[in-house]
C-alpha cells in the first residue's frame, strides 16, 4: 500500500498569549498543499523502517512513522510490516512534513489491517504524536488555536490559484523562532478570512514569526519579497519557517531571474 503524505502551509499565524505551562496560544489556518512525501507499507517478517530522498538523520525508532506504527501495534497487536518513506518535504521548513507522515501512517494501517478505527479516534492517536498531527487525518482547511491542537473547519478554497513554495538551504528551529516573540491579541480574526478578498491579505493577514525570524535571517525576508516581485498576490513565511510561499493566479516561468540557486522550489 502506498500513500502520499502532503504538506501544509500556514495562512496567517498569530501568537496571542503565553501559557502558564510555558507554551504559547496561537491562531492560524492550516491549508493542505500538493507537495508530498511517498509512504509505503508492505508485509514483512520483521518490522523495519527505511527511507530515501532527503536524508533523515537519527535512529529509525525515533521517526514519527515508526512511532505511529508502534502506537497502534500496542493496542491492536499488529503483525510486522516494512515501512519505507521517500522524503520530499524539506525539514525545518514549517510545512508539517513529519506530522503528515505520522498521520498518514495511522490512516494507512487502519485501512491495511481493517482496524475500523473512527476518524475521531485516529485524531486522538495522532495527538499523541504531535500537536498538529491530527490536522492531517481529515486533511482539510482548518482554523487552529490553542497550541495548534484545537481545530475548527473553515471554508477556504484556493483551487483557483497556484502556490509556489521556496525554502533556503537552512532551517529555523521552532524554539529559536519563539525566542523573540512578543505575544499580542490578533488584529484580525482569521476565521473571517473567507470573506476577505485575497488581494487584501497582504496588509491584513500576518505571520507573527516573521517579526522574530526575519531580523536573524534576512535571506528569508528577501525570498518573500521576491515572490511579490514575481507577481504573487499574497506571500508569507509558513509556520516558524524557513519556507515561504506565494499564491499566484498564474505561476511565473522565469524564476531564475528572481531566485538564487541552491534553494528548494516547489510549484
Amino acid at each position: 500500500m502506498i500513500s502520499f503524505p502532503n504538506a501544509k502551509i500556514n495562512i496567517g499565524l498569530n501568537v496571542v498569549s503565553k501559557r502558564k505551562d510555558g507554551y504559547h496560544n496561537l491562531e492560524t489556518i492550516f491549508y493542505p498543499v500538493k507537495l508530498a512525501d511517498a509512504l509505503e507499507i508492505i508485509p514483512s517478517e520483521k518490522t523495519g523502517f527505511s527511507s530515501s530522498g532527503i536524508q533523515i538523520d537519527g535512529e529509525a525508532e525515533n521517526n514519527l512513522v515508526f512511532k505511529a506504527y508502534k502506537l497502534l501495534q500496542k493496542d491492536f497487536d499488529l503483525p510486522p510490516v516494512k515501512l519505507h518513506l521517500h522524503k520530499v518535504i524539506p525539514f525545518g521548513a514549517g510545512l508539517g512534513g513529519g506530522s503528515a507522515d505520522a498521520a498518514f501512517t495511522l490512516k494507512m494501517l487502519n485501512e491495511y489491517f481493517e482496524l475500523n478505527i473512527s476518524v475521531e479516534k485516529l485524531e486522538s492517536y495522532a495527538a499523541q504524536l504531535g500537536a498538529d498531527c491530527p490536522f492531517f487525518i481529515k486533511n482539510k482547511p482548518t482554523f487552529a488555536s490553542g497550541i495548534g491542537d484545537k481545530f475548527e473547519p473553515i471554508q477556504l478554497d484556493l483551487s483557483a490559484f497556484e502556490i509556489m513554495i521556496i525554502k533556503p538551504n537552512f532551517s529555523v528551529s521552532t524554539p529559536e523562532a519563539y525566542r523573540n516573540i512578543v505575544p499580542a491579541p490578533a488584529n484580525f480574526n482569521l476565521k473571517e478570512i473567507e470573506r476577505l478578498p485575497i488581494e487584501d491579505w497582504k496588509d491584513i493577514v500576518k505571520n507573527d514569526f516573521e517579526n522574530s525570524v526575519f531580523p536573524r535571517y534576512p535571506e528569508i525576508e528577501k525570498l518573500k519579497n521576491q515572490l511579490y516581485e514575481m507577481g504573487a498576490i499574497y506571500a508569507s513565511m509558513s509556520g516558524s519557517g524557513s519556507a515561504v510561499f506565494g499564491i499566484f493566479r498564474h505561476l511565473p516561468t522565469n524564476t531564475d531571474k528572481y531566485l538564487p540557486k541552491g534553494i528548494f522550489i516547489y510549484r
